[in-house]
Protein backbone atom coordinates (compact mmCIF):
# COMPACT_ATOMS: atom_id res chain seq x y z
CA UNK A 1 0.00 0.00 0.00
CA UNK A 2 1.24 3.48 -0.85
CA UNK A 3 0.64 5.20 2.49
CA UNK A 4 1.86 8.53 1.18
CA UNK A 5 -0.36 8.45 -1.89
CA UNK A 6 -3.39 7.54 0.20
CA UNK A 7 -2.63 10.29 2.76
CA UNK A 8 -2.36 12.80 -0.08
CA UNK A 9 -5.70 11.66 -1.54
CA UNK A 10 -7.36 12.07 1.86
CA UNK A 11 -5.77 15.52 2.35
CA UNK A 12 -6.97 16.69 -1.07
CA UNK A 13 -10.45 15.24 -0.45
CA UNK A 14 -10.60 17.34 2.74
CA UNK A 15 -9.46 20.38 0.74
CA UNK A 16 -6.39 20.92 2.92
CA UNK A 17 -2.96 22.15 1.90
CA UNK A 18 0.13 20.37 3.15
CA UNK A 19 0.74 23.34 5.42
CA UNK A 20 -2.79 23.23 6.88
CA UNK A 21 -2.52 19.49 7.54
CA UNK A 22 0.91 19.97 9.13
CA UNK A 23 -0.39 22.74 11.40
CA UNK A 24 -3.40 20.72 12.54
CA UNK A 25 -1.27 17.62 13.22
CA UNK A 26 1.55 19.69 14.80
CA UNK A 27 4.04 18.52 12.17
CA UNK A 28 6.18 20.31 9.61
CA UNK A 29 5.10 20.93 6.02
CA UNK A 30 8.35 19.28 4.88
CA UNK A 31 7.50 16.10 6.82
CA UNK A 32 4.03 15.95 5.20
CA UNK A 33 5.66 16.42 1.79
CA UNK A 34 8.09 13.57 2.46
CA UNK A 35 5.26 11.32 3.70
CA UNK A 36 3.18 11.95 0.60
CA UNK A 37 6.13 11.08 -1.64
CA UNK A 38 6.85 7.93 0.42
CA UNK A 39 10.33 9.24 1.29
CA UNK A 40 9.70 8.61 4.99
CA UNK A 41 7.27 6.61 7.10
CA UNK A 42 5.28 7.93 10.06
CA UNK A 43 5.27 6.30 13.46
CA UNK A 44 1.98 4.68 14.39
CA UNK A 45 1.20 7.53 16.79
CA UNK A 46 1.87 10.13 14.08
CA UNK A 47 -0.22 8.19 11.54
CA UNK A 48 -3.10 7.97 14.03
CA UNK A 49 -2.87 11.75 14.62
CA UNK A 50 -2.85 12.46 10.87
CA UNK A 51 -5.82 10.19 10.25
CA UNK A 52 -7.76 11.83 13.07
CA UNK A 53 -7.16 15.23 11.46
CA UNK A 54 -8.26 13.75 8.13
CA UNK A 55 -11.47 12.36 9.68
CA UNK A 56 -10.80 8.65 9.42
CA UNK A 57 -9.53 5.75 11.50
CA UNK A 58 -6.56 3.47 11.08
CA UNK A 59 -8.93 0.55 10.36
CA UNK A 60 -10.69 2.43 7.56
CA UNK A 61 -7.38 3.70 6.20
CA UNK A 62 -5.95 0.20 5.79
CA UNK A 63 -9.11 -1.57 4.67
CA UNK A 64 -8.89 -2.51 1.04
CA UNK A 65 -12.33 -2.15 -0.47
CA UNK A 66 -12.76 -4.01 -3.70
CA UNK A 67 -15.29 -2.75 -6.15
CA UNK A 68 -18.16 -5.12 -6.74
CA UNK A 69 -18.30 -6.48 -10.28
CA UNK A 70 -21.57 -5.51 -11.94
CA UNK A 71 -21.10 -6.54 -15.59
CA UNK A 72 -19.89 -10.02 -16.56
CA UNK A 73 -18.41 -11.14 -19.88
CA UNK A 74 -17.82 -14.45 -21.67
CA UNK A 75 -14.35 -14.75 -20.14
CA UNK A 76 -15.91 -14.60 -16.63
CA UNK A 77 -18.17 -17.58 -17.28
CA UNK A 78 -17.49 -21.10 -16.10
CA UNK A 79 -18.90 -23.90 -18.21
CA UNK A 80 -19.57 -27.60 -17.87
CA UNK A 81 -20.38 -29.83 -20.83
CA UNK A 82 -22.30 -33.05 -20.23
CA UNK A 83 -21.93 -35.14 -23.38
CA UNK A 84 -24.17 -37.90 -22.00
CA UNK A 85 -27.14 -35.57 -21.47
CA UNK A 86 -26.16 -33.38 -24.48
CA UNK A 87 -26.09 -30.09 -22.59
CA UNK A 88 -23.80 -27.23 -21.70
CA UNK A 89 -24.24 -25.30 -18.47
CA UNK A 90 -22.63 -21.86 -18.19
CA UNK A 91 -22.46 -20.12 -14.83
CA UNK A 92 -22.81 -16.57 -16.11
CA UNK A 93 -22.29 -14.94 -12.71
CA UNK A 94 -19.10 -16.32 -11.12
CA UNK A 95 -19.40 -17.48 -7.51
CA UNK A 96 -23.18 -16.94 -7.58
CA UNK A 97 -23.62 -19.77 -5.08
CA UNK A 98 -22.91 -17.16 -2.38
CA UNK A 99 -25.79 -15.00 -3.67
CA UNK A 100 -29.54 -15.32 -3.18
CA UNK A 101 -30.04 -16.57 -6.74
CA UNK A 102 -27.91 -18.37 -9.29
CA UNK A 103 -28.45 -17.70 -12.99
CA UNK A 104 -27.10 -20.04 -15.65
CA UNK A 105 -27.27 -20.21 -19.41
CA UNK A 106 -28.31 -23.72 -20.43
CA UNK A 107 -27.75 -24.92 -24.00
CA UNK A 108 -29.43 -28.17 -24.96
CA UNK A 109 -28.41 -30.03 -28.09
CA UNK A 110 -31.25 -31.69 -30.03
CA UNK A 111 -32.70 -34.29 -27.65
CA UNK A 112 -30.58 -33.00 -24.77
CA UNK A 113 -31.79 -32.61 -21.20
CA UNK A 114 -30.73 -31.67 -17.70
CA UNK A 115 -30.28 -34.29 -15.04
CA UNK A 116 -33.20 -35.08 -12.78
CA UNK A 117 -33.25 -32.69 -9.82
CA UNK A 118 -34.83 -33.62 -6.52
CA UNK A 119 -37.33 -31.46 -4.63
CA UNK A 120 -35.73 -28.55 -2.78
CA UNK A 121 -36.50 -25.22 -1.13
CA UNK A 122 -36.66 -22.14 -3.31
CA UNK A 123 -37.89 -21.13 -6.73
CA UNK A 124 -36.97 -21.77 -10.37
CA UNK A 125 -37.35 -19.26 -13.18
CA UNK A 126 -36.35 -19.53 -16.82
CA UNK A 127 -36.56 -17.73 -20.13
CA UNK A 128 -36.24 -19.57 -23.45
CA UNK A 129 -33.74 -17.80 -25.71
CA UNK A 130 -34.07 -20.16 -28.69
CA UNK A 131 -35.79 -23.38 -29.62
CA UNK A 132 -38.34 -25.03 -27.38
CA UNK A 133 -38.29 -27.09 -24.21
CA UNK A 134 -40.40 -29.41 -22.12
CA UNK A 135 -40.35 -28.80 -18.37
CA UNK A 136 -40.95 -32.01 -16.43
CA UNK A 137 -42.27 -31.37 -12.89
CA UNK A 138 -43.36 -34.52 -11.10
CA UNK A 139 -45.73 -36.33 -13.47
CA UNK A 140 -46.65 -33.17 -15.43
CA UNK A 141 -45.00 -31.81 -18.57
CA UNK A 142 -45.14 -28.17 -19.67
CA UNK A 143 -43.94 -26.72 -22.98
CA UNK A 144 -42.21 -23.38 -23.56
CA UNK A 145 -40.68 -21.93 -26.71
CA UNK A 146 -38.49 -18.97 -27.67
CA UNK A 147 -39.64 -15.78 -25.95
CA UNK A 148 -41.58 -17.59 -23.21
CA UNK A 149 -40.75 -17.86 -19.53
CA UNK A 150 -41.41 -20.44 -16.84
CA UNK A 151 -41.58 -20.29 -13.06
CA UNK A 152 -42.21 -22.95 -10.41
CA UNK A 153 -41.44 -23.97 -6.86
CA UNK A 154 -39.43 -27.21 -7.01
CA UNK A 155 -41.54 -29.37 -4.65
CA UNK A 156 -41.25 -32.36 -7.02
CA UNK A 157 -38.52 -33.99 -9.07
CA UNK A 158 -37.91 -31.90 -12.17
CA UNK A 159 -35.81 -31.53 -15.31
CA UNK A 160 -35.79 -29.78 -18.67
CA UNK A 161 -35.72 -31.48 -22.04
CA UNK A 162 -34.80 -29.75 -25.31
CA UNK A 163 -36.57 -30.09 -28.63
CA UNK A 164 -35.59 -33.37 -30.33
CA UNK A 165 -34.64 -31.68 -33.63
CA UNK A 166 -33.53 -28.12 -32.81
CA UNK A 167 -32.40 -28.13 -29.18
CA UNK A 168 -32.76 -25.00 -27.08
CA UNK A 169 -31.04 -22.27 -25.09
CA UNK A 170 -32.42 -21.06 -21.76
CA UNK A 171 -31.53 -18.56 -19.07
CA UNK A 172 -32.37 -20.42 -15.86
CA UNK A 173 -32.33 -18.88 -12.38
CA UNK A 174 -32.52 -20.90 -9.18
CA UNK A 175 -32.97 -19.60 -5.67
CA UNK A 176 -31.32 -20.53 -3.45
CA UNK A 177 -28.34 -21.51 -5.63
CA UNK A 178 -28.38 -25.19 -6.46
CA UNK A 179 -26.81 -25.66 -9.92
Amino acid sequence: MDIGKKLKELRIAKDLTQEELADRAELSKGFISQLERDLTSPSIATLVDLLQVLGTTINDFFSEETEEQIVFHDEDYFEKIDTGLKNKTEWIIPNAQKNMMEPIRLTLEPGGSTCLDVPHEGEEFGYVLKGSIKIHIGKKIYSARKGEAFYFTPHSEHYIEGNKTTGAAVIWVSTPPSF
